[in-house]
């Protein structure tokens, strides 16, 4: 009986570090001399594109039951097909992820703002595990588990770490790259290492998410309007037409950005969201509609498209072909403003407070107090105006049953239905 066999012929079992000078290596060798009538004998466990054999042990396992596996396949007389090992570049991670983006760039059913994302977390997969890791050797435990301890102590730019919906969506770009991978033939079929961890980030469903109450958007868009932006080529000086936008229509950042001077029609009193030049597409299927121009909105626009040089409602400074992108500073300089401290003279919001997803909240919260033709609106209609194809998403997610009650024909944000005792120490121009 062979040495190989009192030991047992598990994958385990083959793997050992040879010794140098009397001490271990920390490189990984498997010994298949046992296999010596189909070429067995002892190997160095090098993956794919290396010229050096592994020092992680669950790397070297999958490299060892692969050989194992083309080994007794010789024995037997069984032609196999390629393994993911034998592939090699293609197997590989960061070669792998690239194929994959170019893939979903191509389909055309994703915006480059989600394509964008999804290159960021590939891109810290990447670095985690490295560039050179074959597919088949990441494991649900350790491998994605360190990842996602990893991944919540990265800063977010904010002062803070990511959030566990951030590391969640991280995992998701990286389940979905599995799944292509699936269909390549570059993993066996079913192996998803994110996608089968019993416990994954779970996003915050407790928390109600944050929007402005019809007085609160009132007390922001004066401060928008009296904004004074600085000499930067950052700053944003149609601040107040864009915020009243987003508040009026409800449409989604990138929708918003994206609206061409055409898409108001003051005639028909209408703001279209449509695929066009500079958006070449919208986020669903559901997402081209036409949405009233309410009469505060045609006002605030009314003086503002006569005056446009390009055919972009909000044009980057500088560049009147490229929509409007980051405005995080802008709207941090307006809700610190003095128009907007409490009547106690406290600041009422500080920097990160205002962000633009709460404009679209905002929006349907204000609608959902409308009347139409003297009847509460429906939920349907709402949820049309906001682009969704169901109601769901405004019962659970966009409407929002505020402290003050403001029953009006039309969505507005003005100054005169602010009650009295919330106007005390407003500093108004």
């Amino acid at each position: 009986m062979s040495k190989k066999s009192e030991k047992g012929d598990g994958i385990k079992a083959r793997i050992y570090r040879p010794k140098s000078n009397g001490k271990p290596s920390k490189r990984l060798y498997a010994d298949f001399r046992d296999y010596a009538d189909v070429g067995g004998r002892q190997v160095a466990l090098k993956p794919p594109g290396s010229k050096q054999a592994t020092t992680d042990p669950g790397v070297a396992e999958v490299l060892c039951a692969e050989i194992l596996r083309e080994l007794e396949a010789r024995r037997r007389g069984i032609v196999l097909a390629p393994s993911a090992l034998e592939r090699g570049a293609g197997s590989q991670l960061k070669p792998f992820a690239s194929k994959h983006l170019i893939a979903k760039k191509k389909s055309g059913r994703f915006t480059n703002d989600y394509l964008g994302q999804v290159e960021k977390h590939l891109g810290r997969a990447v670095e985690f595990f490295g560039s050179a890791r074959v597919l088949v050797t990441i494991k649900p435990d350790p491998d994605v588990k360190k990842w996602i301890e990893a991944l919540r102590k990265l800063d977010n730019g904010r002062g803070g770490t990511l959030s566990d919906k951030t590391v969640r969506d991280h995992l998701n770009s990286l389940s979905n790259l599995y799944r292509r991978a699936q269909e390549a033939g570059v993993v066996p079929i079913g192996y998803n290492p994110p996608q089968v961890l019993m416990e994954k980030p779970q996003p915050d469903r407790g928390r109600e998410a944050a929007y402005l109450e019809v007085h609160e958007a009132a007390i922001f868009l004066e401060a928008c309007r009296q904004d004074r932006p600085p000499r930067d080529k950052h700053a944003v000086p149609y601040l107040y037409e864009l915020v009243a936008t987003c508040c009026l229509t409800g449409g989604r950042w990138s929708e918003v950005a994206g609206l061409m001077a055409d898409d108001v029609n003051f005639e028909r009193r209408t703001v279209t969201f449509r695929p066009n030049l500079y958006r070449k597409r919208l986020k669903t299927a559901n997402a081209a509609r036409v949405v009233p121009l309410w009469p505060q909105l045609a006002e605030i626009l009314g003086d503002y498209v006569p005056n446009l040089r390009g055919p972009l409602l909000f044009p980057q400074r500088g560049s009147p072909f490229r929509p409007v992108d980051n405005v995080r500073k802008s709207l941090d300089r307006a809700a610190t403003s003095e128009v907007c401290k409490a009547p106690t003279g406290a600041p009422r919001w500080k920097d990160g407070d205002i962000r633009s997803k709460m404009f679209r909240h905002t929006y349907c919260s204000a609608r959902l107090q409308t009347l139409d033709h003297g009847h509460p609106v429906s939920e349907f209609t709402v949820s049309k105006e906001l682009g969704h194809g169901g109601t769901s998403l405004v019962r659970r997610i966009y409407g929002h049953l505020g402290d003050v009650r403001h029953r009006a024909e039309v969505v507005e944000y003005r100054l005169e239905n602010v009650p009295q005792e919330l106007r005390k120490g407003l500093r108004l121009a």
